[in-house]
């Protein structure tokens, strides 16, 4: 990686999903596969997703979670059994007919969602409502046979975790739900830096199955939509036809009440379009698996002493780093290190040791500061909390001011043409005006927001002029 392979990248501004692939490949994060549809996940791109991991997996294992592992192949006849839900992934679902060169008697899908397999195992373990509640989450493949893909953010096969609980009541189970929303949430904004709008998709948009599906919906650099987790509440909908009952506190039979949720590598997909720039990666601090890499200029006592001081104060104050000790010229490896996106560069040269001092660079602003070796820890250590906090800003502010506000039908339509970014309306809450506004605009309910969801202004609907039940979020969506 050098200066002209930087400027390589795709200009942003000009073609967003060339340099969104561009970003995606020179940063290493991963490669195409012979396999249609399928990416390699690189060390690079696999260490971000085992932070999401570790950062996630000690929440819901402080909220009482405990991880199990479910098969990977269901049988036909399973997944018949709640038929909304097989009718809502059948275009997608992947199926295995021969075991070796024998036809199978029953054929199998390959999971693209585990609740049938879950429902199955909780008819078996659940007896009393001293077996409740139930909290159960695995991280797994999942597969999807999409048509169009694109790296990370839609593959046929997806990383992923599922979470899956059963409750003795409806309240249990709907606080459950939100519950896990607000950890999606609390991990987007706080670990991600990425502003998201939290709320209840529409009856159309919801999960098969589920009596209601609450998203976390963020807006990429380019005005674009991505739903980045969601938390569904299916109430006994599956418990019913599976058939799952337990004995009541009053010693009468009743179903339980169920929840799913999850997120998958599809997060890493929108790390890359809220921050990254036109040289390369961008990444939040709390996120990074590498913070800080320490390039050499030169080779002499004076540097690799100065080196070893500050990585002794880096490992006693618990930040990543890595030494960029390779054979190429400085140029090379700093050009290198904003395509990585490491947050914090501290360049270790001879000049600069002559006052006593290193250059450190910040890699969301490029802003170079000399500071002395004895500050350069206290200074890393104040920048990581500020790149992490201006991340977070910046992104909120460009997205609020993507934001529009729409009085009648015709504005919103010219802004659907002309301007990208979230558009928030009245509506009556009829699927019509839903279909209408996709068929002729090109946008997608994204969700109702929890707060200020009242209708306002003339409280008519944005479509059809009835009265307003809400005030919703529309966008394009990736």
């Amino acid at each position: 990686m050098n200066e002209k392979q930087v400027k390589e990248i795709t200009k942003r501004d000009i073609d967003f999903a060339k340099w969104y692939t561009d970003v995606v490949k020179k940063a290493d994060l991963v490669d195409y596969s012979s396999v249609k549809g399928s990416m390699i996940i690189r060390p690079y791109g696999y260490a971000i997703w085992e932070n999401m991991q570790r950062i996630l997996d000690k929440k819901f294992k402080e909220t009482g979670h405990e991880n199990l592992q479910m098969p990977m192949f269901i049988p036909e006849s399973l997944l018949q059994v709640e038929k909304d839900h097989v009718k809502g992934f059948a275009p997608e679902v992947a199926w295995v007919t021969y075991g070796g060169v024998n036809k199978l008697e029953e054929r199998m899908c390959v999971r693209p969602t585990s609740e049938t397999l879950f429902c199955d195992h909780f008819k078996k373990i659940i007896s009393s409502y001293k077996d409740l509640p139930l909290l159960y989450n695995q991280w797994c493949t999942i597969v999807r046979w999409e048509k169009t893909t694109r790296p990370f953010l839609r593959s046929r096969e997806i990383l992923w975790q599922e979470g899956h609980t059963m409750h003795q009541s409806e309240e249990d189970a709907l606080n459950e739900t939100l519950r896990m929303l607000k950890i999606y949430e609390d991990f987007q904004k706080n670990i991600l830096a990425i502003p998201v709008f939290t709320g209840k998709k529409t009856d159309k948009e919801k999960f098969a199955g589920a009596k209601a599906t609450y998203a976390i919906e963020a807006m990429m650099y380019d005005g674009i939509a991505l739903q980045n987790a969601t938390s569904h509440y299916f109430g006994q909908n599956f418990s019913k036809v599976f058939n799952i009952k337990f004995l009541n506190k009053d010693n009468k039979l009743e179903n339980p009440y169920q929840t799913s949720w999850g997120c998958t590598t599809r997060m890493i997909g929108a790390l890359v379009m809220v921050h990254s720039d036109d040289r390369g990666l961008v990444l939040p601090p709390r996120i990074a698996p590498v913070k800080v890499v320490i390039i050499p200029i030169g080779n002499d006592e004076a540097v690799n002493k100065a080196i070893n001081e500050i990585t002794q104060d880096l490992k006693d104050s618990n930040v990543t780093y890595k030494i960029d000790n390779s054979d190429k010229t400085p140029g090379f490896k700093f050009a290198q290190a904003e395509v990585k996106g490491y947050p914090i560069r501290i360049e270790v040269g001879k000049r600069d040791l002559e006052n006593g001092c290193v250059t450190i660079v910040r890699r969301d602003t490029l802003e170079k500061i000399k500071v002395l070796i004895s500050d350069a820890i206290i200074k890393v250590n104040e920048l990581l909390i500020n790149i992490q906090n201006d991340m977070y800003e910046k992104a909120l502010k460009r997205r609020n001011s993507m934001i529009y506000y729409p009085d009648t039908y015709e504005q919103m339509k010219d802004i659907a043409k002309n301007k990208p970014g979230f558009i928030y309306t009245n509506w009556c809450g009829n699927e019509e005006c839903e279909n209408k506004i996709k068929d002729e605009l090109g946008l997608k309910s994204r969700c109702i927001p929890f707060e200020n969801n009242e209708p306002t202004g003339n409280k008519k609907c944005i479509c059809c002029k009835k009265d307003a039940k809400t005030k919703i979020y529309w966008a394009k969506q990736y």
